[in-house]
């Protein structure tokens, strides 16, 4: 993949973060399932955080191929790390997309200014792939000045530190998901954090469930229009997936340079496994999908820097193959490691449990193949 020298320069300055900072706290954030701070702090002072912040508002506003590029690093070093790093990009989507110039000014100007965090809050306990299904519940307050919402979300990234958050919630629940709306909720509001998640994998990064008991927010916190919110989220997801492929190739290398170092050194019949067929071959297929899967998602970022009308079925192409090629290639790690692949005094246990939830987040591989085939059936171009 071709880069120009400004790419270049800012995935170095990625690569370098991600062996220097985020490489030696993973272990331990891993360990402890503890958010490391610092490191989220270290990321912002760099710029390496909010890269969609556009330019007017204090940001970098880099094209979405560069936040891929950057992402890809990142997550070489520690996906979860990386998840909590890219959260704010998925929440200030829908706001720039479809916010007042008012409510960007108020709430993602200050994102620039210093280190803090917000969430995107979509899913709940009850609907996960079927937004249409949420019951949260926004209803005008007496005298229409407000919202009073209602409700629970669930698995919300960096839903315990957010000083605020993008919260779905339908002001209409009769209309299904037309009903739909957006809303910026400060946690000052009276957002509850009911629990952190106990995950099987990225567990360096911070998941909450959340709780709203009529939490009243100024009717000037809704995004857009009412109604809007579904195709909110649906373009925010659209937008957000190739940077979440691009996270997938992260793991995918890294499990890929691990395996190949360890197949150098490591003999068994009196020479290097890396010289038996069979090795060779897990990782020939693991370097073509780790470049195939680069491909997808530069191209799905491309289309959608230049709004290209396919740019929404390339970012489901890219975010299924690359989370795919993330899990095959991590536990052709392991395999490769044997049995001490299985245990934590090597890296490529933790890679396969990371890899896992890029199969399930921002809309599972099953998702992404429904989305694949109707857009076949109905004649796109294959």
């Amino acid at each position: 993949m071709h880069l120009t020298d400004e790419q270049r320069d800012v995935r170095d300055l990625a690569r370098r973060f991600a062996e220097d900072v985020i490489r030696p706290a993973a272990v331990a954030a891993d360990r402890d399932q503890t958010l490391p701070l610092d490191v989220i702090t270290k990321g912002w002072e760099l710029g390496l955080t909010n890269l969609s912040l556009p330019v007017g508002l204090g940001g970098n506003g880099l094209p979405l191929v560069d936040q891929c590029v950057v992402a890809e690093e990142l997550a070489w070093g520690c996906a979860g790390i990386t998840t909590s790093l890219a959260a704010n990009d998925l929440a200030m989507t829908p706001v720039l997309l479809g916010a007042s110039d008012a409510l960007k000014k108020r709430y993602l100007a200050p994102l620039a200014e210093a280190p803090t965090l917000a969430a995107f809050a979509l899913t709940e306990p009850s609907a996960g792939s079927d937004v249409a299904g949420l019951r949260t519940v926004a209803r005008r307050t007496a005298g229409g000045h407000g919202y009073s919402i209602s409700g629970a979300k669930q698995f919300i990234s960096n839903g315990s530190h957010a000083e605020w958050y993008v919260v779905f919630a339908k002001t209409d629940p009769a209309a299904g998901h037309k009903g739909i709306s957006a809303f910026i909720v400060p946690r000052a509001a009276g957002v509850v954090v009911d629990r952190k998640e106990d995950k099987l994998g990225q567990r360096a990064s911070d998941t909450a469930g959340l709780s709203f008991d009529a939490v009243e927010v100024p009717a000037e916190n809704l995004i857009g229009q009412e109604g809007h919110g579904f195709y909110l989220a649906m373009e925010t997801l659209d937008r957000t997936r190739p940077t979440v492929a691009a996270a997938s190739v992260g793991i995918a290398r890294a499990a890929l340079e691990h395996a190949r170092d360890y197949a150098r050194q490591r003999e068994q019949f009196g020479q290097p496994i890396a010289a038996l067929q069979g090795i060779q071959f897990l990782l020939a297929d693991m370097a073509t999908e780790v470049a195939a899967a680069r491909l997808l998602t530069h191209e799905a970022a491309r289309l959608t820097d230049n709004g290209a009308e396919d740019a929404s079925l390339m970012s489901s192409h890219a975010k299924r193959f690359a989370a795919d090629a993330a899990m095959s290639a991590s536990v052709n790690a392991v395999q490769i490691f044997g049995g001490y692949g299985y245990t934590k005094d090597y890296p490529v246990e933790k890679l396969m449990r990371d890899a896992k939830l890029m199969q399930i987040y921002e809309g599972t591989a099953q998702v992404q193949r429904v989305v694949i085939a109707r857009r076949v059936l109905a004649g796109a171009v294959v």
